[in-house]
């Protein structure tokens, strides 16, 4: 990139300090009001795109439990385990661990489903569970990211990424990657990063996971020096010499800087809107259990599924239970369990569950051996993730673990497969949703990835 002319730098200076567009020379009426007419038409990144194929699902809401909830406490019943609880594990000095609680059968589909969790198991003939989830990776960061990524060795792009960039978003006021209270220690920020995708496509992080808020925002979202015709005209200025530099040679990095200052300008307005749930009746705030952090995430996910967002992640942490399972467990499926239910409730209530594609889950699940005999280890190779609307099988279960719960052993899903069958029901090939950087084409399944066609409807 060219270095700004100095004339240009203090321009830039003046508007950054907040002095008036009319005191500024250099830039016409003219010119401000096309910058202006074009800031307001649908194109560019976000712009909606046409899918490969007619899709199922037209968002996600990705429901992410950080930690890797154990499988034999959830939705895998392992009666052997039970029943073999305090003989030798597979690993050393490590004893086989039976769940504590019992699974019932619910639904007119049977699935079984932990009694730690009775509202959501209200919701069984709504799930799709896939029990032989595998993955690369048994460390929190690389699984997370593999999770969200598809690669644990290289800065890739995040699933949600990937979906604007071949969908664009349905709302242009609004961010069409929104992650609620987000991980970013650990290496996180790159869970929600669109890489080397253009900047456009990153999600727009509300709140913080370290420190969760039943409240999270975006800061700064205001601003206490200028009205928002004076932001306009602000932003005019800037926007003109930006796509003056572009007129020098392409940059991605401009082209995005233009598209996020239009999006912040635009958002000032309407997230507001949208998170604000004062509309909501007290007995959707009950249902939702949306008094308490978790429960005003799952309220915020549908509003923004409503208003058009495309990608939408919630974050619960921390199901990393190495020890004092018998308390967090519990307390754990308690908080998410009410707000999931309502959720999903909801959804389909207002017409949205059919075109909509929910997904829980976490990096990994568990051991089914322990030397505490309250906790559990990390375990990649078998757990339990399910799926639920967005044009996939209702109380339906695919796939195994073996009779302990070590690793799956039949219809077995691997986290690729999972993203390319999530692609599948937005109507994206996998294969050929690709972005050429470095000399090579990139897709988010690598070469790797198939569509579990088991599962679809």
């Amino acid at each position: 990139m060219n270095p700004m002319p100095f004339s240009r730098r203090q321009m830039l200076r003046s508007v950054s300090a907040g002095f008036g567009y009319t005191a500024l020379a250099g830039i016409t009426a003219q010119a401000a009001a096309e910058e202006s007419s074009k800031s307001s038409q649908p194109a560019g990144p976000l712009a909606p795109k046409k899918p490969h194929f007619a899709p199922k699902a037209k968002r996600v809401i990705f429901l992410c439990m950080r930690g890797g909830p154990s499988h034999m406490e959830t939705f895998d019943p392992k009666p052997k385990l039970l029943a073999d609880t305090g003989k030798p594990g597979r690993n050393k000095n490590a004893k086989l661990l039976g769940s504590k609680w019992k699974f019932n059968k619910h639904g007119e589909s049977g699935l079984e489903v932990v009694d730690l969790l009775p509202e959501t198991a209200k919701q069984a003939d709504k799930l799709c569970v896939l029990r032989g989830m595998h993955t690369d990776n048994e460390n929190h960061p690389q699984a997370l990211e593999q999770m969200h990524t598809g690669s644990f060795q290289f800065i890739r792009p995040s699933l949600g990424s990937w979906t604007l960039y071949g969908l664009g978003t349905e709302n242009q006021d609004l961010p069409g990657f929104i992650s609620i209270n987000p991980l970013t220690s650990l290496g996180g920020l790159r869970y929600y990063s669109s890489a080397f995708l253009p900047a456009a496509y990153s999600a727009s992080l509300l709140g913080d996971a370290n420190r969760p808020s039943r409240n999270p925002t975006i800061g700064n979202l205001t601003n206490p020096r200028l009205t928002a015709d004076g932001q306009r005209q602000q932003l005019d200025l800037l926007q003109a010499m930006n796509r003056d530099l572009l007129k020098q040679g392409e940059d991605a990095r401009v082209e995005g800087l233009i598209e996020s200052y239009e999006l912040a300008f635009r958002m000032q307005d309407a997230l507001p809107k949208v998170m604000d749930v004062a509309s909501e009746s007290k007995a959707t705030i009950a249902k939702y259990n949306a008094e308490e952090t978790f429960g005003r995430q799952c309220l915020l996910a549908r509003r923004f599924a409503e208003a058009g967002v495309r990608f939408i992640e919630v974050t619960h942490t921390d199901w990393d239970h190495h020890g004092f399972l018998n308390t967090l467990m519990p307390k754990n499926c308690t908080a998410i369990d009410k707000p999931i239910a309502a959720l999903l409730d909801d959804l389909k209530e207002r017409g949205l569950l059919d075109d909509t594609l929910v997904v829980w889950g976490g990096e990994f699940g568990r051991t089914p051996d322990d030397a505490t005999t309250d906790g559990r280890g990390h375990n990649n190779k078998g757990y339990s993730m399910w799926l639920a609307g967005g044009g996939v099988k209702a109380g339906f279960v695919h796939g195994a673990t073996d009779e302990y719960g070590y690793e799956a052993i039949d219809g077995k899903v691997h986290t690729h497969d999972l993203h390319a069958t999530i692609l599948h029901l937005l109507g994206l090939d996998h294969e050929k949703l690709t972005y050429r950087y470095g000399g090579r084409d990139f897709r988010l399944t690598d070469v790797k990835g198939r569509v579990v066609k088991e599962i679809l409807t």
